[in-house]
Order: structure tokens, then C-alpha cells, then sequence
């Protein structure tokens, strides 16, 4: 399919709860300790939800935060993509709550789910639907509020998630404008998928008291496994892309990855030869969550005055399915 039009990055946005879970905290709910925490993970706090927020609310207030740095009305939106495994509901998606709470009614509303890799993969469609000129301004958000499907009894991930929401509005750029997305890379592996898993509360495995009582409705990940995993595939998709648009790690100013371990991200720097210094990481503040930690890093990185115009930035992310995935953009 030929390209009509270039697109962009027009402005982002974020929110996260006011409540803050810190590693002393968790030693008091599980047999663990800071010193542990920060050493495995790099993390040393994270936002907790509380049990009146959903992920909608924390997906509106990203919204909202991304059209006023944009200097755009709701009604100017075309489409809305959220990617999120922590829904309000089963059905209807996030996605159409959000545009109730925007006011912005009968433009199309979808969820996509793809795990930590479900921001990129947003992005991805909403890059097509641009290009192709079906719309010229589409919300893409990643909210999760994974600390409600954690099982605070398992010290293995109870101290890894947080909550939050990143926004980003992909717009047409024009045909001499210096920002615009160069190519992005999505992949899955569909064969290990129960690695990382919420196994209740789907058709497979519906709410029953056996499910419960199985802790089912918990996410579950066998750590090592998918440490190794996310390792490779976030170290091949950095390459890939790099490859396929003829530019290498020292071309970039700024690598955005996943925020889910440090050992990680370093480990995917480390592969492309790309210094620490050019490396956004947050994840001391908000820990790992999910498909939100890639655009609150990026959000974050822009308003700081990190990522300026102009700019060649990479965004790279695994995720449950597997999922894997990344973008190659001048902001």
C-alpha cells in the first residue's frame, strides 16, 4: 500500500494515582526488602489505583492532558485506540468509555490487547489509518491498573506492577514537516503464551468459586523465562528496525523502552551499542506498567525538555501474548 501522507507525534500526555506503594511498604505485605527490590528491578516505588478508579478514569486524564498540549478540542479527534489488559469491563471496551467521558461520540472507539507491547502496537494502526487518509488526528493511550489482577501474596510479582495511563495524539504532518514515524516492527509468538497469563475470568476459565480459590484471576508469570525472552526479542526488534531503515544505535538520541527491569533495558542498550546516557528510564518512579510505562516515559522525556524536536527516537517493548514490537520516529 503507497504512502499519501506522512505521520506525527503532535503532542502526549499522562496520569498516574495519587497513592504511592514504596519498596518499604511491600516489605511490610511480603517476605521481601528493598535492598532486593531495587537490586533485581531498579524499581523503588509505584502509583496504586484505588478501588474507585478504573482504567478509564486514569485513560481520560492522559486524554485530557494530551489535547491541552496539543491545543485541541475532543470533537477534532477521528479515532480512539486504547490498549490495555486491565479493562473496566469485559465489554464494552475502554476505548468507548473514553469517548462517553471526552464527549466525543461516534467517531470509532477500539481496544487492543497486546500486553506491554499494546502502546506500539496502537501506534501501528493508527500510523495505517493516517498514511492512507481515512482520518487526520487519532488518540492512542496505554492504560493498565494491573495492581487489581496482583496477587499481593506472591513477593515474585506483587512488587514489579504499577498503575497509570500514557497518551499520544498521532496527527497528518505535512509533506516538509521534520517529524513524522519512519517505520514500525511488530512480532508474536503465540506458542508460550501462558509465560505470562491471566488465566480467569475469560471463556476458558470463567468466575467460579474454583477459580477463585485457584487464584486464577491473578496474573501469573514464570519470571526467568521471561526475562531471557524479553531480552532477545526486545534486543532482535531494536536491531530489526534499525536495519531495515539503514541507521544503526549511534543514530539515535533516544531509546524509549519498556520500563519492566532495569537488566532489561540496559541489556537492550547495551546490544545496539547505544550509551546509558540516551536511555529514558523511569521505572524508580512508577515501576512496571504494562503497555501505559512506554508513553509516561516518552510524555514525561518531552515535557522535561529531554526529547526535543527533530529528534530520532525509538521506542521498544515485549509483552504477554508474546508480544514484541518498535517504532522509529522523528519527534
Amino acid at each position: 500500500m503507497s504512502k499519501d501522507f506522512k505521520v506525527k507525534v503532535l503532542a502526549t500526555g499522562m496520569a498516574v494515582p495519587e497513592k504511592i506503594l514504596t519498596n518499604f511498604d511491600l516489605e511490610k505485605i511480603v517476605d521481601t526488602t528493598d535492598e532486593w527490590i531495587r537490586k533485581r528491578t531498579g524499581m523503588v516505588q509505584r502509583h496504586i489505583a484505588d478501588e474507585n478508579t478504573a482504567a478509564s478514569d486514569l485513560a481520560y486524564e492522559a486524554a485530557k492532558n494530551a489535547l491541552q498540549y496539543a491545543n485541541m478540542e475532543p470533537k477534532e479527534l477521528d479515532m480512539i485506540v486504547i490498549s490495555t489488559v486491565t479493562s473496566d469491563y469485559s465489554f464494552p471496551s475502554t476505548a468507548c468509555l473514553l469517548q462517553e467521558k471526552l464527549g466525543c461520540r461516534d467517531i470509532p472507539a477500539f481496544d487492543v490487547s497486546a500486553g506491554c507491547t499494546g502502546f506500539i502496537y496502537g501506534i501501528t494502526i493508527a500510523k495505517q489509518f493516517i498514511e492512507t487518509g481515512y482520518y487526520n488526528n487519532i488518540l492512542v493511550i496505554g492504560v493498565e491498573i494491573l495492581t487489581k489482577i496482583t496477587n499481593w501474596k506472591d513477593r515474585g510479582t506483587c512488587v514489579l506492577f504499577g498503575d497509570g495511563a500514557g497518551a499520544a495524539i498521532l496527527t497528518r504532518a505535512t509533506k516538509s514537516d521534520s517529524s513524522f514515524i519512519i517505520d514500525t516492527y511488530l512480532g508474536a509468538n503465540g506458542k508460550v503464551a501462558e509465560l505470562l497469563i491471566r488465566k480467569g475470568g475469560g471463556s476458558r476459565n470463567p468466575i467460579s468459586k474454583k477459580v477463585i480459590e485457584q487464584d486464577m484471576p491473578f496474573l501469573e508469570m514464570e519470571g526467568n523465562k521471561i526475562f531471557r525472552l524479553a531480552v532477545k526479542a526486545m534486543g532482535d526488534s531494536a536491531e530489526i528496525i534499525l536495519k531495515k531503515n539503514n541507521l544503526t544505535g549511534n543514530d539515535l538520541d533516544w531509546l524509549i523502552p519498556h520500563q519492566a527491569n532495569l537488566r532489561i533495558i540496559y541489556a537492550t542498550a547495551h546490544r545496539i551499542k547505544l550509551p546509558k546516557e540516551k536511555v529514558i528510564i523511569n521505572i524508580q518512579k512508577y515501576g512496571n506498567t504494562s503497555s501505559a510505562s512506554i508513553p509516561i516515559a516518552l510524555d514525561e522525556a518531552i515535557r522535561e525538555g529531554k526529547i526535543k524536536r527533530g529528534d530520532l527516537v525509538m521506542l521498544d517493548a515485549f509483552g504477554a501474548g508474546l508480544t514484541w514490537g518498535s517504532v522509529l520516529f522523528r519527534y
